[in-house]
């Protein structure tokens, strides 16, 4: 009886020392087919999608309220420098930190209380909106050159017909629309501090400081109204340019104002 529990007990020992090793066995092929698993390139779900199309959109919105925004010039009133439908882009940090406008600039600004004196103060919902991208201006917005800065005086025009800031004759032929006189208008304003006189570069074809002389604000821009800078026309391709400083403007710094300062 002895010999016969023997094999028996055998037999069961075997059995139990099998069943481990089966279970071993499987357990190793799942630990084989999670390891390939691993190697598979993740598949994107609609919410990582939406995820990454939010942060882009986010960033988007950033880059335009703070830093650099598209603009597309509206009129002929910047001719030849700028053309209608141009494409800008309006470096929005030009003048933080501390910096001024200035003279020779080309400048986007918001024209309410100088060009527009008698428009409503836009909602500050619109205001964010429009300055994110999703909503359009109220036709408040212009791009001029910037000619003086505050304290600066602008004349013109003498008997060589040229435009004067603090005395200095400008050389405008750089920029100033071929044909047009600086001027069809004879004016002598000195620029209020935190002011910008401006004109556009086609003379004979700009609402400009000039237009709004007798009316509030004296056609004098607040400078804490400038959206920007315009540095560059990224459209048409063929058009593709920096938008710098005249060196005509060179010979006035110094002579007053801030337009010698960064």
């Amino acid at each position: 009886m002895g010999s016969g529990v023997a094999p028996g007990g055998d037999g069961a020992a075997s059995a139990e020392l099998g069943s481990p090793g089966l279970v071993a066995e499987g357990a190793g092929e799942a630990a084989e087919t999670d390891e390939s698993d691993s190697d598979l390139p993740r598949r994107w779900s609609a919410r990582d999608l939406l995820r990454i199309v939010a942060v882009c959109v986010l960033t988007l919105m950033l880059v335009n309220a703070f830093v650099a925004r598209p603009f597309a010039v509206p009129s002929a009133s910047m001719e030849n420098t700028l053309r209608p439908e141009d494409r800008l882009v309006v470096n929005e940090l030009a003048y933080s930190f501390g910096g001024h406008v200035r003279r020779g600039d080309v400048v986007v600004f918001d024209g309410t209380g100088s060009f527009l004196p008698y428009a409503e103060e836009t909602p500050a919902v619109r205001r964010f909106l429009s300055a994110v991208g999703l909503g359009s201006g109220n036709g408040s917005v212009y791009v001029k050159r910037v000619v003086g800065v505050g304290g600066d005086r602008v004349t013109c025009c003498e008997a060589d017909g040229r435009l004067r800031v603090n005395g200095v004759p400008l050389d405008e032929s750089a920029y100033l629309y071929p044909g047009d006189a600086p001027s069809s208008v004879r004016f002598d304003v000195v620029v209020p501090a935190g002011k910008l006189w401006v004109m556009g570069d086609h003379r004979s074809d700009s609402r400009d400081s000039r237009d709004h002389l007798g009316e509030p604000g004296g056609g004098f821009v607040p400078e804490k109204r400038v959206i920007g800078r315009a540095d560059w026309i990224v459209f048409p391709i063929g058009r593709w340019t920096s938008l710098d400083r005249p060196a005509s403007f060179a010979p006035v710094e110094g002579t007053g104002g801030h337009g010698g300062q960064k």
